[in-house]
């Protein structure tokens, strides 16, 4: 879900940190870190960027990077950062080969699973705001994050992206396993299955994570994979796609639709989503632009119970 801000401008979201052009406006306001929160194509770091990081660096913060680059690795930054005294911290850093060994689908929490029409079209949003919703109903529920962001907004996760292909589906397991005490998990979606440069990574998530229901996210606007060209599948085609490769390991069901309205008016995106509803026969909002509350309750009965009961 992208929104572009400009400097002067405060964040669209419920918070009041301000928008600022350089890293020397941004050193006004006390700030102990630099999080290097964009992952250009690759993943690796734009040799521009090098003489900001440095000065950050050499101004007393640590720097946190999302990029598939391990700028802990890079001999001019660690050795500026140990000089200087701050840390490096690398969230991309991929766990230890695990094979994956079905374990997940034996543990009492009830998994879902965000699965996508395409990227960037707010899994992660929508998978933390029904992690929100679900704890405002008194669930103990938990987001697992599976992408940099996630992982830096949560704390923890896995970068499933940066996992060796024969261990994806394992390290979701056991990102899963590690957190079984939860009654409730919302894990990370990532990609679409049909997606021709991500969709291995959504596959190894889809059994990874061993889930009991999938809730489909959707850019209302979006016909096309950003980037890609690929056409977008219909949501009801999507469904059956999603539902059809966890038959024949975990079956699980699509139990609702998350639309991204971004772009659309309030009125456009009421009927946007009426009309997702009306032809998928889900329950489907807007999480952010209406909040999650009511698509949680409307999924709320069915994430009580196993996929066995929903089958």
């Amino acid at each position: 879900m992208r929104r572009q801000a400009r400097p002067g401008c405060r964040t669209y979201l419920a918070s009041d940190a301000p928008i600022v052009a350089s890293l020397e406006a941004a050193l006004a306001f006390e700030p102990s870190a630099l999080l290097v929160g964009v992952a250009p194509p690759g993943g690796a770091l734009p040799p521009d960027w090098r003489a900001t990081i440095r000065a950050a660096i050499e101004a007393g913060l640590d720097i946190v990077s999302g990029l598939h680059q391990i700028l802990g690795e890079d001999v001019e930054f660690a050795a500026a950062a140990v000089a200087r005294g701050t840390a490096i911290v690398d969230v991309r850093v991929p766990p230890p080969p695990h094979l994956f060994g079905g374990k997940a689908s034996g543990i009492p929490s009830f998994v879902s699973l965000t699965v996508g029409s395409d990227c960037a079209v707010g899994k992660m949003t929508a998978s933390l705001e029904l992690t929100r919703a679900a704890s405002a109903a008194g669930r103990d529920a938990r987001f697992l994050a599976t992408g940099q962001t996630g992982i830096l907004i949560a704390g923890s996760g896995v970068p499933v992206d940066r996992t060796i292909s024969d261990f994806t589906s394992g390290a979701v397991e056991e990102l899963v396993l590690a957190n079984a005490d939860a009654e409730l998990l919302f894990v990370e979606g990532q990609g679409a299955i049909n997606h021709p440069a991500f969709a291995a990574v959504t596959l190894g998530l889809l059994y990874g994570a061993a889930p009991d229901a999938l809730i489909l996210v959707h850019l209302a606007t979006r016909t096309h994979m950003d980037d890609y060209g690929t056409p977008l599948l219909s949501l009801p085609r999507l469904i059956e796609l999603y539902e059809d490769l966890c038959a024949t390991v975990k079956p699980a069901r699509v139990t609702g639709i998350a639309l991204n309205t971004y772009g659309l008016d309030d009125e456009r995106a009421r009927r946007a989503i009426d009309d997702a509803a009306a032809l998928t026969g889900l329950p489907c909002d807007d999480v952010v632009r209406f909040g999650p509350q009511a698509l949680y309750a409307a999924m709320a009965p069915n994430l009580r119970i196993k996929t066995e009961v929903l089958a």
